[in-house]
């Protein structure tokens, strides 16, 4: 039997986007509907960098303080070794924010938070193990979608549904977007070590002879992102294990007695970097937000933060209007106009420093790599520091909660 639901939004994907949009919608009085496919939000390596736009946006939603309560390592400083040369890249102390460093803090605690203050709303409710199969559409409006559930088949009927079910998404797909392939060189492979709680090395991008990794302090772990060239993962997993080990230890030698508790590749995951946009983000009577909208390189750590920009954003212009009654089709569109700039100079960046940057230090080979111009002078001179610092912590156009409030969050009990 078929469950039907009906509400003023329905909200495809738990991700950041997804459950920063369904607080914000739910907070202006929106009957909202969250549907997630996965039964929790354990799913590692996933975006873990919440960014001081982020964190400014708890503190404007009150949620701060308690958020900052769940587990993280704050990050003020980036900084690069480029052959044993080291660069001082981002100094967040010079930006102004509420909090002047990037939470590194695991994506499960930090939808686990959202979620929670979200469930604290009345107009607030989550499907877990519901997968979307199909938008539901009539006169060329879309009013739903159809769903595969843990207790069967659901039917949601909605004023609004908002697609923010990641790059694979069904519903940019059942809504036949098509999306712009901007092009990334690279891939990642990534995996864990552990880390002794004494240990005082920061997030590092460590560059030697023809390899680069990155590493970040999870506190009793380092997560570990080697780069590869882009299709590259079958030909370093047809090396044995070990040259795979000595490489990273080649790299960055602080590792060296930590890498043999790596002990298969079924623990090195592939991420297929991506760098796409739409070209539209919506059509009658849905929208399209976050990575379902615009895929992100890992540079910068900066998708979770642009994707929570898209919800705030999409709240500010359209959560009101639907409470009200007065939403239009032709709103949707102002969605994508405010934030199409700022996802357009990012996916830019990323891309420069994939090409200049990455590609480069993974070609030289056996040749010792130097720190590319740009990261020398910014190392240099703190007016480009303070520049280069903003647009990574803040982004190019910074949101901020200016939808109704017509019930507060309550921040869950850690």
């Amino acid at each position: 039997m078929t469950r039907t639901f009906e509400v003023d939004c329905c909200i495809v994907g738990g991700g950041p986007a997804g459950m920063m949009a369904g607080l914000l919608f739910a907070r202006a009085g929106c009957k909202t509907l969250v549907l997630e496919k996965h039964s929790d939000f354990l799913r590692d390596f996933r975006g873990d960098t919440v960014h001081p736009s982020t964190l400014e946006i708890m503190q404007e939603l009150g949620l701060l303080e308690e958020f900052l309560k769940r587990p993280h390592q704050p990050l003020s400083h980036l900084a690069g070794i480029f052959g044993g040369e080291r660069v001082e890249m981002i100094d967040f102390s010079l930006i102004d924010a509420t909090c002047k460093f990037v939470a590194l803090m695991p994506q499960w605690h930090f939808l686990d938070f959202i979620s929670g203050a979200a469930k604290s709303l009345p107009d607030f409710s989550v499907e877990m193990n519901a997968h979307v199969t199909s938008l539901i559409e009539e006169n060329g409006r879309v009013v739903g979608v159809h769903s595969e559930t843990a207790d069967g088949p659901m039917e949601v009927r909605a004023k609004l549904v908002i697609g923010a079910d990641g790059r694979g998404s069904t519903v940019r797909d059942c809504a036949g977007f098509k999306v712009k392939d901007i092009g990334a060189p690279i891939d990642v492979l990534w995996f864990r070590v552990p880390r002794d709680l004494d240990e005082d090395e920061e997030l590092l991008l460590n560059a030697g002879a023809g390899n680069f990794v990155v590493t970040i302090d999870r506190g009793d772990y380092y997560q570990c992102a080697f780069v590869i060239p882009k299709g590259g993962a079958d030909a370093v997993k047809k090396q044995p294990l070990d040259a795979f080990r000595k490489a990273v230890i080649s790299t960055v030698p602080f590792l060296r007695g930590k890498m043999d508790a790596l002990t298969d590749f079924d623990d090195v995951k592939l991420l297929t970097v991506t760098i796409d946009r739409l070209e539209r983000w919506s059509r009658p009577g849905l929208l399209m937000i976050g990575d379902s909208a615009h895929a992100m390189s890992p540079v910068g750590g900066v998708g979770i933060n642009l994707a929570i920009q898209d919800a705030v954003a999409a709240a500010n212009l359209l959560a009101g209007p639907l409470a009200d009654g007065t939403l239009k089709d032709d709103d949707l569109e102002k969605v994508r106009k405010r934030r199409l700039m700022p996802v357009r100079v990012t996916q830019f960046m990323q891309g420069q420093a994939q090409n200049h940057i990455l590609k480069p230090a993974l070609a030289k080979g056996n040749v010792k790599p130097r720190p590319p111009l740009p990261l020398r002078l910014m190392s240099k001179l703190t007016w480009l520091k303070r520049r280069a610092s903003a647009f990574v912590g803040l982004g190019l156009r910074q949101e901020h909660v200016c939808s109704p409030e017509r019930h507060k969050p309550t921040s869950p009990k850690n």
